[in-house]
């Protein structure tokens, strides 16, 4: 009889994390995506929430179903970490003197011109929300799970969870009232918009 995934990753098992990535590692790009509004960084999180789940295989309960929501949780932490250093860093940056001036990147921003219209109006409507709202709503609107298993991703009540997607709602309804989004370019870099395209993922 096959030992079920929890236990293998609580055992430490090499292949059973090789196999956790492989089945949700889009999921939790997408998710840090949706948070941050970065490739880079979204990349930069899929790594940080493999090797933080590795450091905590020995508290996996081996009973239970899908691991995809106790991922998304450290990847909301993750990106919480990422945020607060990347702070630091530019007030740190902030308080040294002036470098030498740097080349012409022109070229680089005119191809980022497409990702940044494209994100314009959600980033803008985004802007109306607190931290735990976008946190909700990008689980249980985009990443799909129901309130159980949001509320078990945050480490929050059920309720909590209700309530927050509530208001998320409700302001980005009054966002989008008050706001005309800008148009989505017609052509766009295909490996670029599936990552900002409602995904398909799976919740095994």
């Amino acid at each position: 009889m096959e030992t079920p995934l929890r236990a293998r990753i609580r055992d430490g098992d090499d292949d059973a994390f090789a196999e956790l990535f492989d089945r949700y590692a889009r999921s939790v790009y997408n998710h840090a995506f949706r948070l941050t509004g970065d490739w880079s960084t979204a990349e930069d999180s899929v790594s940080l929430t493999f090797l933080e789940a590795w450091r905590l295989s020995d508290r996996v309960d081996t009973e239970g179903g899908s691991l995809r929501p106790w991922l998304l949780g450290i990847a909301t932490n993750v990106v919480r970490n990422t945020r607060r250093a990347a702070g630091r860093h530019a007030a740190a940056m902030s308080r040294l003197p002036p470098g030498s001036p740097v080349g012409d990147f022109a070229d680089e921003v005119a191809s980022r011109v497409d990702d940044a219209e494209l994100l314009g109006a959600v980033r803008l409507a985004l802007a109306t929300l607190r931290r735990g709202e976008r946190e909700v709503l990008a689980l249980c609107v985009w990443s799909g799970l129901d309130y159980g298993a949001a509320a078990e991703a945050l480490g929050i009540p059920v309720g909590t969870v209700r309530s927050r997607l509530s208001r998320a709602r409700k302001k980005l309804a009054a966002a989008a009232e008050n706001r005309e989004p800008p148009r989505r370019p017609r052509q766009m870099r295909e490996s670029r918009t599936q990552a900002a395209q409602p995904l398909q993922e799976g919740n095994r």
